[in-house]
């Protein structure tokens, strides 16, 4: 199965070398002072395979481009109410962009059209109360509804207990654009501390 797997909120420094030797795709850093995630100190060093992502909930352009250069980050994953002029901004200037959507049953997919070129990739998260880190999944089978070709990634709730729905999810035709999973909160010992136990078995269930 060629799915990428994303490790976000990751906070403290050894905990983020013991996930990075498990060689996940791409780890997560979230620069959003209200979120219990929250990165304030500099990213360790990581091996260059693994794509650094930060994670910024309704910031400035300006407050986006200081810690994209301070961190060499190589993608940013804007979680707020972004608008799809600051998303090709980041794009055209500073690095991928990454834009999270929130969807229920109500999600409006039109609202898509207008951020599709002006961004790389989706992600698909569950509504909540937070933006992000909620720990649980939506519906799905909402994403029958996706009707562009850009790629996306699937968050919101994911880890081991559901890895044989998610692997279900990804066997249907309407999945075909899904690169990665998204996993956060459910992978966690306390907020931005990761098990390696459970990630390690989660990696290697959709890698080996």
């Amino acid at each position: 199965m060629d799915i990428k797997i994303k490790i976000c909120g990751m906070k403290f420094d050894e905990n983020t070398q013991q996930i990075a030797a498990l060689q996940p795709d791409y780890l997560g850093f979230i620069f959003y002072e209200n979120s219990p995630r929250n990165k304030k100190n500099n990213i360790p060093t990581l091996d260059k395979a693994i794509q650094k992502v930060g994670v910024f909930v309704n910031a400035s352009y300006d407050e986006i481009e200081v810690i994209v250069k301070q961190h060499e980050l190589n993608l940013v994953q804007l979680h707020g109410d972004e608008t799809p002029e600051l998303c090709q901004e980041v794009e055209n200037n500073l690095a991928k962009v990454i834009k999270a959507f929130s969807i229920d049953k109500q999600f409006n997919f039109n609202i898509l059209n207008t951020y599709n070129k002006s961004c790389t990739y989706f992600l698909f998260d569950t509504k909540g109360d937070h933006y992000g880190g909620n720990g649980f999944t939506f519906d799905w089978t909402i994403l029958a509804n996706y009707h562009l070709d850009k790629s996306y990634f699937l968050s919101g709730g994911i880890g081991l207990e559901n890895t044989n729905e998610v692997k279900e999810f990804l066997s249907q035709n309407y999945a075909k654009n899904c690169v990665a999973i998204d996993c956060n909160s459910q992978l966690e010992i306390l907020p931005g501390l990761k098990s390696i136990e459970k990630t390690k078995q989660l990696i290697h269930t959709f890698k080996k």
